[in-house]
């Protein structure tokens, strides 16, 4: 865990740049309290040991199949799965989870330092009570990310996704969504520590996994004035499939249909979500 000093801080964006629904701006101040956040997200051996030691089941497995990209699956597991209309880049797979990533054959074996995906808000929830920890505020998640810099797009001193044409963070290259060209190494996920971390040493802020966050999808930015991340996690600490934000993008974004991998990006997804490409880290 990372400490993240008291104070006053910038959160959002006036660039303009976002999705008008998403509320990223106008830029405003906080007070945050100091809190300390996890330097990677819950990778599958973490998410593992709490599975061991509390027989938890996951909302995935419960549902009995949950969300995977379509360039993740093989051409004979596409045939035999759901596709949702209106979502025609993902499949509902029968038997996917947390352990069965690509489907009910598949493992996480060679997966243990790859972030846990298929993991629902609640299932988040569900972990932080194990540990003793919460998920963070977005105003929190934001501050953390910028990693003591004033940036709202990324934490490197460039302002370029690809600085330099050095690839420091996994997202989608190519033709999205038909064709990956991987130039970041990585179809799907990669592991927590491929890249290096930011300033406070945090690992892959952006890109890689969405992170759950504590509190409803939407709010305005004011809505942290007042609260703190401690209060907001208190307030939003329940079991339900209600919208809540979703912080730092993933292996899934490009800037021709996503560009939420940036620091003050924001959206969202209902709490008993889960897909290939959303995670979550801790704080307290």
């Amino acid at each position: 865990m990372i400490k993240i000093p008291a104070g006053t801080y910038k959160i959002g964006t006036n660039d303009g740049i976002g999705f008008s629904e998403d509320k990223e701006g106008p830029q405003i101040e906080v007070y945050i309290h100091e809190f300390e956040i996890s330097s990677t997200t819950v990778t599958n051996r973490q998410f593992d040991e709490f599975v061991k030691e509390t027989k938890y089941i996951t909302d995935a497995e419960k549902f009995g199949w949950s969300f995977v990209f379509h360039l993740l699956l093989s051409e004979k597991e596409k045939e035999k799965q759901i596709k949702h209309q209106g979502l025609q880049w993902w499949y509902g797979v029968e038997g996917c989870s947390w352990k069965h990533p690509f489907g009910a054959d598949s493992s996480i074996d060679e997966l243990m330092d790859h972030p846990v995906v298929h993991v629902s808000r609640n299932d988040a929830l569900a972990y932080c009570a194990w540990t003793g920890l919460r998920l963070p505020s977005e105003a929190e998640w934001e501050v953390a990310a910028k990693g003591k810099t004033d940036n709202t797009k990324f934490y490197w001193e460039i302002d370029d996704l690809v600085p330099n044409g050095k690839y420091v963070c996994n997202t989608f290259q190519g033709d999205f969504p038909r064709e990956n060209d991987c130039l970041d190494g990585y179809l799907g996920t990669a592991p927590v520590k491929t890249y290096e971390p930011n300033q406070y040493g945090l690992y892959q802020m952006i890109g890689n996994v969405w992170e759950w966050c504590s509190n409803p999808r939407g709010v305005p930015l004011d809505y942290f004035k007042n609260n703190t991340g401690r209060d907001i996690f208190k307030e939003h600490n329940r079991f339900n499939d209600e919208h809540y934000a979703i912080k730092g993008g993933s292996f899934l974004c490009h800037d021709s249909y996503c560009n939420r991998y940036r620091i003050s990006a924001r959206t969202g997804n209902t709490g008993a979500s889960s897909s290939s490409n959303l995670g979550f880290r801790c704080v307290k």
